[in-house]
């Protein structure tokens, strides 16, 4: 078959990123409840479906491929961790919290349902997690299905991304040194994002030091991740993120962008994502090219 110029353009990596991306979206679509009681699965589904680049499940399902492990399990973890960050999203941007407005380019799922759905939504999202780890048909090993649980708990709470929540909150109009951003981050957002590459990891038989290097991968991607966050939401603008920009800046709360600058915190960006690239290589795996086209597409994404 001869492909069109257009076709013949599209990277292998974009390819696999889209096939999988589309893999995600329909097993969101066919699981996520359309039937909870007054409303509530309406503003489940539309705080998760249609938006997002879907990274962490991405995250998952290239570990789970560069390993060789449980295909039909990594999907329920890659679905799994997406609730967890679509709950985390409707609560974040709730008035209590960052109080926006905008999010994947549509309002946001308390503008758009109100404050009390929005606050239920994210807790059923929560909950739907964890449920989508243990199905019923025991598709997925109890002993994998244990593991991939207490993953995804220690990343989501207090040593996770609740915690480094909670420390964002209170360090608005503070100054943090790089040490005290950096172990914020590392929780507010490097924990589910590390978790999700750990996740892909533990549907297969891996060792103590082929993890090591695989969280130590996940870890670095994180940080970079909200190293770029904070250049683009000064660059960028509010179409281009779909969601407020400057929203930090108006905040008064710390990030890269701030304490080393533009160019300071692009250079650290890079930095960072050079150890997520080493510690690939340290790995002992042998498909490691979508790993490493992910951490790519992390540091130099639009949005």
């Amino acid at each position: 078959m001869n492909l069109s110029p257009a076709s013949a353009a599209v990277s292998p990596f974009a390819l696999w990123r889209e096939t999988q991306q589309a893999v995600v979206e329909r097993a969101l679509q066919d699981w996520l409840p359309r039937q909870a009681p007054a409303g509530l699965g309406d503003a489940m589904r539309y705080a998760v479906l249609d938006g997002g680049k879907r990274l962490r499940p991405l995250l998952v399902l290239a570990t789970c491929e560069a390993v060789g492990g449980h295909t039909g399990s990594a999907l329920r973890a890659a679905c799994a961790v997406e609730l967890i960050h679509a709950y985390s999203l409707v609560h974040d941007d709730m008035p209590c919290m960052d109080n926006d407005v905008l999010r994947r380019g549509k309002p946001t799922v308390h503008v758009r349902f109100g404050e009390a759905q929005a606050l239920l939504a994210g807790d059923a999202l929560q909950a739907f997690a964890f449920e989508l780890l243990v199905p019923e048909d025991d598709s997925v090993q109890p002993a994998m299905a244990a593991r991939l649980c207490r993953l995804l708990a220690l990343a989501a709470g207090a040593g996770g991304m609740a915690g480094g929540q909670a420390i964002d909150l209170a360090s608005v109009g503070r100054t943090l040194d790089q040490p005290a951003l950096e172990a914020m981050h590392r929780q507010k957002t490097g924990a589910l994002l590390q978790a999700s590459v750990m996740m892909g990891a533990a549907t297969a038989q891996t060792t103590a030091a082929t993890d090591a290097r695989l969280a130590e991968y996940g870890a670095c991607l994180g940080l970079a991740f909200q190293v770029v966050d904070d250049i683009l939401d000064v660059t960028a603008d509010s179409a281009t993120l779909g969601k407020t920009a400057g929203k930090d800046a108006a905040s008064d709360k710390p990030t890269f962008v701030s304490l080393l600058g533009l160019g300071g915190a692009q250079a650290h960006a890079d930095r960072v994502l050079d150890q997520a690239h080493q510690a690939l290589r340290e790995s002992g795996i042998e498909r490691l090219e979508t790993l490493h086209a992910l951490a790519d597409w992390v540091g130099h994404r639009a949005s």
